[in-house]
C-alpha cells in the first residue's frame, strides 16, 4: 500500500486521482484477460502487461488474482445499473422503461462482451457475487415494475417471478445479439420486440 490507497474493511481504495486512473486501468485490462483466457489461465502478470503497469504496482489496488476477479465482477454490475438508470430518464411509461433498459444492456453487452464469460464464471470462482448480480438486477426490475402497477399501467399482481422472467430475457437477448451477434442482425428492433411481448402479457389493458 503506498500514498495512492487507504485499506479499508479489507479493502484498498484509491484516494487519488493517479490511483484511481491506475485502478481503472487494472480493471480494463483484467476485463480483456479473464474474457479471453478465464479466470484459471488469467495471470495477474498478464493482467499488468496489458495495462502497462509495474507488476508490483498490482499489490497496491489489488491483494490477489481473485480480489481483482471479484471487483470486475462488481465493476460489471455497477456498469449494467448505471447504463439502465440513465437510460431511463425520459421514459414515459413502464413498458418504455423496460425497453430502454434493454436497450441500454444490450448496448453495454456490445461494447463488453466479456461479461457473459466473467458473469459465468463468477458462479465457480466467486459465488457470492454472481448471486449478488442477478438478485439485485432483478430487484432493480421488480421496483419499475410495482411501480408501474401503482401508476395503473401494469396487473397488480406483480411479484419476485415476473421480474427474473424479464431479466432471463433480457439475458439471453443481450447473449443473441451482442455477444453471437451476426452480420445482419436487426439489434434496434429487439427492445421493441420485448417490449411488446411483455405489453401482451402484464399491461392492465391488454
Amino acid at each position: 500500500m503506498d500514498g495512492d490507497t487507504t485499506a479499508t474493511n479489507g479493502a484498498l481504495t484509491p484516494v487519488t486521482e493517479r490511483g484511481r486512473r491506475t485502478r481503472r486501468k487494472l480493471l480494463d485490462a483484467a476485463k480483456f484477460e479473464f474474457g479471453e483466457r478465464g479466470f484459471h489461465e488469467a495471470s495477474i502478470s498478464g493482467i499488468t502487461r496489458r495495462a502497462g503497469v509495474a507488476l508490483g504496482s498490482f499489490y497496491t489496488y489489488f491483494e490477489s488474482k481473485e480480489s481483482i476477479f471479484q471487483a470486475l465482477v462488481r465493476d460489471f454490475s455497477d456498469g449494467v445499473k448505471q447504463a439502465a438508470s440513465s437510460a431511463l430518464e425520459n421514459s414515459a411509461s413502464a413498458f418504455d422503461r423496460e425497453r430502454d433498459a434493454l436497450s441500454a444492456f444490450l448496448a453495454f453487452a456490445l461494447e463488453h462482451k466479456e461479461i457473459y464469460r466473467i458473469i459465468d464464471e463468477a458462479e465457480f470462482v466467486d459465488p457470492p457475487s454472481y448471486r449478488a448480480h442477478y438478485e439485485n438486477t432483478a430487484l432493480r426490475i421488480l421496483e419499475r415494475l410495482r411501480d408501474g402497477a401503482a401508476k395503473g399501467e401494469l396487473i397488480d399482481d406483480l411479484n419476485e417471478a415476473h421480474a427474473w422472467a424479464i431479466m432471463g430475457m433480457n439475458v439471453f437477448l443481450g447473449l443473441r445479439y451482442a455477444v453471437w451477434a451476426r452480420e445482419g442482425d436487426d439489434i434496434a428492433s429487439v427492445p421493441d420486440l420485448a417490449r411488446d411481448i411483455l405489453m401482451r402479457g402484464i399491461s392492465r389493458h391488454s
